[in-house]
């Protein structure tokens, strides 16, 4: 089970975006890794370009997703997308979803991730406040797909805040946990690491994050420290900033004596839902 995960510095100019993600990736591939995780906007920092939107439904594909299948295909790799925009189905217009799709090692796009949480935040930084839900309409829905190296959870950034999703994501079977994110310099130092480890400890789920890691103009600062975390919470691998890739050969073994040890799963009482109407049945 080898994994890898890619951080980067991206800005504005999506061909230099994607040249380095390309180096990158090239890395990851030499270094054996069968799965490997872009961030969060790794082909562009900054505003939406409408070229950039993407259809899967009008074939529409703008040059982001041409680009994954291609790199996927040539280099024999499964590729966690990072994020794209991307129209939601059946809409031809508006708002697109901050969507993170997976690529098989033939170039086919196998899975599609919408982002639940937006991230619609004052942050005491030289940006001040984010407001994506402007830029984006929210997910609808979680995805857990099967990919070579085990049962994959998908997330995004700000996902990682709501531990209720990474439990429905263990209860849908995951093994390992994707969260492409582009996390502020201030939030990240306070909270990247402690959530990132709480969530593995929560689910038992080896998390591949995949972070942005440095200056991108414009007041925007990202915190890096991408890490592969190990189902016991332990971090097997990070990288504190600039561009690089981060590679770990594992086992699912190593995973199933830490989840027999520790059998969480059954152990569980209730569930968000149960306790939710625990609650309204006591107001009654």
């Amino acid at each position: 089970m080898t994994v890898a995960v890619i951080q980067m510095v991206s800005g504005e100019n999506i061909a230099q975006n994607l040249s380095c993600a390309r180096l990158l990736l090239e890395q990851a591939a030499d270094s054996g890794a069968r799965l490997v995780v872009l961030p969060e906007n790794f082909a562009a920092m900054g505003n939406i370009n409408p070229a950039h939107i993407a259809s899967l439904e009008a074939q529409q594909c703008g040059p982001i997703l041409p680009w994954l299948a291609q790199a996927a295909r040539e280099l024999g790799l499964w590729i966690v997308g990072g994020t794209v925009p991307l129209l939601a189905a059946g809409q031809l217009e508006g708002k697109p979803c901050a969507s993170s799709l997976l690529f098989d090692q033939h170039g086919e796009c196998v899975a599609r991730y919408d982002k639940l949480h937006l991230f619609d935040a004052a942050v005491a930084d030289q940006q001040g406040s984010y407001n994506e839900s402007e830029r984006y309409r929210a997910g609808q829905a979680c995805t857990v797909v099967d990919t070579p190296v085990g049962r994959l959870g998908m997330t995004i950034c700000y996902d990682l805040r709501f531990p209720e999703l990474y439990s429905a994501l263990r209860d849908a079977g995951a093994e390992l946990i994707s969260v492409p994110s582009a996390f502020t310099a201030l939030t990240g130092a306070a909270h990247w690491q402690v959530l990132l480890r709480a969530r593995a400890i929560e689910t038992q789920c080896v998390i591949l994050a995949a972070n942005q890691g440095g200056v991108h103009g414009l007041g925007r600062e990202t915190f890096g420290h991408s890490a592969i975390i190990d189902a016991w919470g332990k971090v097997l691998a990070e990288l504190p900033s600039g561009a690089g890739c981060l590679t770990h050969a594992g086992s699912l073994a190593e995973q199933a004596l830490i989840r027999q040890r520790m059998p969480i799963w059954q152990h569980k009482r209730f569930s968000v839902a149960q306790l939710s109407r625990t609650d309204t049945e006591d107001t009654q």
